[in-house]
């Protein structure tokens, strides 16, 4: 719109929208022309008699309208609305962020399964197991929904103890490849959604590693890098220390005149972390690999890095035993070897250095530490450090593999009881059936168990931890003392750890398709392996592939069994079974699992927040699947589990709160389909 002073009048021009102020006869305006002497001021209110605003008025005529009080109160209205649903939006989010609890960890939402690499897959055809063999086989994780990988080691090593020996922490041994093939693995691994867990060996170095010559050498900075005194090459040793694997646990060293101290193999000398500089050097090793973008350490034998500097024998367990005749580790009371003073504050501070890694986004960095204490389980509870000093994000819970020892079903509510009542109040349980220094699970308890273990692995509350092969029931294999490999067994062949280290049954092919480039395997490959394959199993509805798979599919995409209550509801000379359910769920699930030797009928009519009537969701015996059961006669055959769907209102912790466990308790509000602190 444009204005035109002619005459000493106002005109509206041409361009004017506003109806009221059409043109007429003349030129005229509708409204009234308003005529003032040349050179008059007019105010608004008198320049100005329109009655509605118009687009396009000048900013005087819009102060003007907008002072009224039918513009200016709905303006008002509309602002105050505004800031009042900006605060309640505000207050909504904080309330939101402040009840709901803390979201899954990825070491918690996915089971951790170890690859033993010499074992995994062979890429090259020297007969054992690598890097790029491991890469080759990452769908198989996928494929499992598996995100957690645990790689044994693959540092440059003698061999001595397959890896444990370690000659150099910051490079790749050339058996399992370079540098360059472990980080386009670990690249490779990220980009599938993979995380990598490394071994970490800090207790002890190979004979072979540059600061164990410097040392024995005496090279002022590395003398005292290893645990030395004085003795000599024929009298008797400085104490009645034994090695892990037997014997003394020192041995005299020419170079340097003196004894060194290996708790393993003589090949394995023990590191001085009373000595600030080996501190030191661990520390920078562990920011190597950090820096490489890996996302955790096993931290190996961690209860024997530090031993008591006064050196004195240690307790018999048998005082009437002569001296000479204590060789082996459970002749002695570790009382001076092991799980010693400045032991934890060592741990916490690695814990400390991995956090500073961690704030990056998405990228925690996750440690265990290993140590079999055995009946001493309040000393592994320590690993998990205090409400106020974190230490591992848990220590590895060996006691599930003492199952084969009685299979009933009140000796497997034993031992996972023995975790749960011991683990400090909100702390994250973990489990493990096998591993590299155990025989496998199918063989030590039976092939017939081996369903129903993988059932109570993956619905048990916590992480468990998956050895290679026993997603498929891989079994133990024969090993001739002429085909030995492991130096414990080389010592002792009834402690030999070869049999459960055979190659990964892969396929029918040749090899089992460990191999397909020549007709090498480093460990005799199963016999079986024709007929128990992840190939063979993958096509089987009912296979023991298939059943894991669907387990730990359910165990993340069902609220209850990942983060729910664990509730004890029946054990007996053959079946434990628990409950798993969630606050303000309708939805639980009842697991019955038989682990006796005979078929039996569990009555159950007791629990009376069960329904009368179970169906069941997945069975190990397949042609049970779907079964409508009465509470009251509940039948399971020998090695069978069962997983079992209901819905209920009434939930079984709130009045048995001495028999249930959960490590953050939640709640589910259905009708915003969110978990908040209850």
């Amino acid at each position: 719109m444009s204005l035109k002073k002619e005459s000493g009048s106002l005109e509206l021009g041409e361009c004017t929208r506003n109806p009221g102020y059409q043109d007429v006869e003349g030129g005229g305006s509708a409204a009234d022309t308003i005529n003032t002497a040349p050179g008059e001021k007019l105010d608004a209110a008198e320049e100005y008699t329109q009655l509605k605003p118009y687009a396009g008025m000048p900013k005087e005529v819009l102060l003007l309208y907008s002072s009224q009080a039918r513009y200016r109160v709905p303006r008002e209205i509309l602002f105050w609305l505004t800031v009042a649903c900006t605060l309640a939006l505000v207050a909504v989010t904080v309330t939101v962020i402040a009840l709901s609890p803390r979201c899954l960890d990825w070491w918690q939402a996915s089971p951790v399964y170890q690859v033993y690499p010499r074992s995994f897959r062979d890429s090259d055809g020297d007969g054992v197991g690598d890097l790029k063999g491991i890469q080759e086989k990452l769908d198989h994780f996928q494929y499992l929904n598996i995100k957690s990988i645990w790689i044994s080691p693959f540092y440059r090593s003698p061999m001595r103890d397959f890896g444990y020996d370690v000659e150099d922490f910051r490079a790749i041994d050339p058996v399992f490849g370079t540098m360059r093939d472990f980080e386009e693995l670990l690249a490779e691994m990220h980009n599938k959604g993979l995380k990598l867990i490394m071994d970490f060996i800090p207790n002890h170095t190979s004979d072979r590693h540059r600061w164990f010559n410097l040392s024995r050498t005496r090279d002022p900075h590395y003398e005292d890098y290893y645990v030395w005194t004085d003795c000599n090459a024929t009298g008797p040793r400085p104490n009645n220390w034994v090695s892990v694997f037997g014997n003394s646990s020192w041995t005299y060293d020419e170079v340097r005149g003196q004894c060194y101290l290996h708790q393993f193999l003589k090949e394995q000398p023990d590191l001085n972390f009373r000595n600030p500089h080996v501190c030191k050097e661990i520390v920078d090793i562990i920011h190597f690999w950090l820096g490489k973008g890996v996302d955790g350490f096993r931290m190996d034998a961690v209860k024997h890095i530090l031993e008591a500097a006064h050196l004195r024998d240690e307790p018999q367990v048998d005082p009437n035993k002569p001296p000479e005749s204590v060789t082996t580790e459970w002749d002695l009371h570790h009382d001076y070897t092991t799980t010693q003073l400045g032991l934890h504050d060592l741990l916490r501070h690695w814990r400390a250095e991995m956090d500073i890694y961690s704030r990056e986004p998405g990228r925690y960095r996750f440690m265990v530490t290993e140590s079999y204490d055995y009946h001493e389980v309040d000393k592994t509870m320590m690993y998990y450090g205090t409400p106020l000093v974190k230490e591992s994000d848990f220590p590895f819970n060996f006691y599930l593999l003492d199952l084969p020892q009685n299979t009933s079903g009140l000796w497997v509510q034993h031992l996972v009881h023995l975790w749960m009542a011991n683990m400090p109040r909100g702390q994250w349980p973990n489990w493990v059936v096998g591993n590299h220094d155990k025989p496998r699970i199918a063989s030590s308890a039976g092939q017939t168990y081996i369903r129903v273990i993988n059932m109570l692995l993956l619905t048990l509350p916590g992480t468990p931890t998956t050895y290679y092969g026993e997603e498929i029931g891989m079994e133990n294999i024969n090993v001739t003392e002429s085909q030995i490999q492991d130096p414990a067994g080389k010592y002792n062949a009834s402690a030999s750890r070869d049999p459960q280290r055979s190659p990964m049954q892969w396929s029918g092919d040749m090899n089992a398709g460990f191999n397909n480039k020549t007709n090498i395997t480093w460990l005799p490959l199963h016999p079986d392996y024709r007929n128990i394959n992840v190939e063979v199993q993958k096509n089987e509805a009912g296979s023991v592939l298939t059943q894991y798979r669907f387990l730990n599919n359910l165990r993340q995409s069902e609220l209850p069994l990942h983060r729910g209550w664990f509730c004890y509801i029946h054990a007996d000379t053959s079946v434990f079974a628990y409950l798993r359910e969630l606050n303000g769920l309708d939805r639980a699930f009842l697991i019955v699992l038989n682990f006796g030797k005979e078929s039996v009928v569990t009555d159950l009519s007791s629990v009376r927040e069960l329904p009368d009537q179970l169906k069941v969701l997945m069975s190990t015996n397949q042609a049970n699947d779907g079964k409508v059961l009465q509470k009251s006669r509940i039948l399971t055959e020998a090695g069978e589990g069962l997983v079992i769907q209901y819905s209920t209102n009434t939930l079984f912790n709130p009045n048995h709160p001495g028999e249930c466990y959960v490590s953050e308790k939640a709640c589910y509000l259905r009708a915003f389909d969110i978990l908040y602190k209850c």
